[in-house]
């Protein structure tokens, strides 16, 4: 269906912006925790002829040619034995989807004729897409093997599409496994997602007041009883000289919520190296995404703590620890106030709160809570079609089921044996 061509590349024109799991500073900071790189610039065409999906002729009209970046992460297992390709967050969907208000326009319908809406268009959605997405994703995919480890047994990726209810999504992917079994193209949707599938932005390119008045009104309020009752918000970078003690607080506070809430967390170093490389590199004059430490304090006691990642297009809630004491302060709802104004004055568009619940909104789900928390803060919801799998050897078949398996017991076993 496609005509693919790549080129391996060293140097990318895409430093900090896009999503941050592209950019060559997380691709380098991850090359030092257990992975290994390579970016690609990507060129396919689609030819008029090869599209025969009536939602999308009317972009198709002439050939479609599209250019972009590409970076591909590899994972190795078993002490070298095979390894894993992951590419975050790519690629987009061939075409440009119809703007919401056609699609709300077309939508508007009642028994009254005269009320009807005509749209004299075809409507382009990602659901309209399947054929060319799965071909796509195939295509890509065969196109990098040779480029990749010989050991590499599967490409994951995780495409850069979003969806506002979990019907469409749902319906998507539905979509795109019947044309890989029509089509034999091995596509699988894989029950492990690496990036958390269903989150909520907040928009920043409001003002200040605009902003909060999108929040539920009980987060203003908490939001004010944090500052009311004196707790302090401090911002630490990588390079400022009392970082390894707040880092070593941060720590703390990440194990206290583990322990509270059945989860874990990387190793202190982890945290490090990822703060400090990035102040290192803008104080090298380099243009790189902005990582920083945030920590609520009250009377002398460190309660809460978040980090952040901000870039030009968008800024990232990557991770968070509180301590069980003085909880009532509502030091969290501090913290991330504090963190989207910091946010908004760097540029970026939109605060993603990075992983919610999708079924959360359920008064009786474990995860309610957190669903609440993160909702409350008035974004809008998104849901993405979370890992699709291309294998490339039969290996593949029984380490996705031990990786299934192993989330199974993490989630669901421990965490009930626990009490959670």
């Amino acid at each position: 269906m496609y005509k693919i061509e790549i080129n391996q590349i060293t140097e990318s024109k895409h430093q900090n912006d896009g999503t941050f799991l592209q950019t060559p500073f997380w691709c380098q900071f991850k090359s030092r925790h257990g992975w290994t790189y390579r970016r690609f610039n990507v060129n396919y065409t689609l030819p008029a002829e090869q599209d025969d999906n009536e939602c999308t002729k009317s972009q198709a009209k002439q050939d479609l040619n599209k250019s972009f970046e590409l970076a591909v992460l590899n994972r190795s297992f078993a002490k070298g034995l095979f390894s894993i390709a992951y590419i975050p967050l790519m690629p987009e969907l061939p075409f440009e989807c119809t703007p919401q208000k056609i699609i709300d326009q077309a939508l508007d319908v009642s028994d009254n004729e005269e009320n009807y809406t005509l749209v004299n268009q075809n409507l382009v959605t990602p659901e309209t897409q399947t054929i060319e997405m799965a071909a796509l994703l195939s295509e890509l995919g065969n196109a990098l093997k040779s480029y990749l480890p010989k050991n590499t047994i599967a490409i994951r990726f995780d495409p850069n599409i979003t969806f506002t209810d979990i019907e469409s999504r749902d319906t998507f992917n539905y979509g795109m496994k019947i044309v890989s079994y029509a089509d034999h193209l091995k596509l699988k949707k894989n029950k492990v997602d690496i990036q958390p599938p269903d989150s909520t932005l907040v928009d920043l390119t409001a003002d200040e007041e605009q902003i909060l008045a999108k929040m539920h009104a009980k987060w203003r309020y908490n939001i004010r009883l944090s500052e009311k009752k004196g707790v302090k918000i401090h911002k630490y970078l990588g390079n400022d000289i009392n970082l390894s003690e707040k880092l070593d607080k941060f720590y703390q506070l990440t194990k206290e919520t583990n322990a509270r809430d059945g989860n874990s967390s990387h190793a202190k170093s982890y945290y490090e190296d990822l703060i400090r490389s990035s102040s290192q590199a803008i104080d090298a004059g380099q243009d790189v995404p902005l990582i920083s430490l945030y920590i609520a304090e009250h009377e002398g006691d460190e309660i809460a703590s978040i980090m952040t990642l901000f870039s030009h297009d968008e800024a990232i809630y990557l991770y968070g620890a509180s301590s069980n004491l003085k909880r009532n302060l509502m030091p969290n709802h501090l913290l991330q106030w504090t963190a989207m104004k910091d946010a908004k004055a760097y540029g970026s568009k939109y605060y993603d709160m990075y992983g919610m619940p999708p079924e959360g909104k359920d008064e009786n789900h474990p995860m309610h809570g957190l669903y609440m928390f993160k909702a409350n803060f008035g974004g809008q919801i998104i849901h993405r079609t979370g890992s699709w799998d291309l294998p490339l050897k039969a290996i593949y078949k029984p380490y996705s089921l031990a990786e299934k398996l192993r989330a199974f017991w993490y989630k669901k076993v421990i965490k009930k044996l626990k009490g959670r």
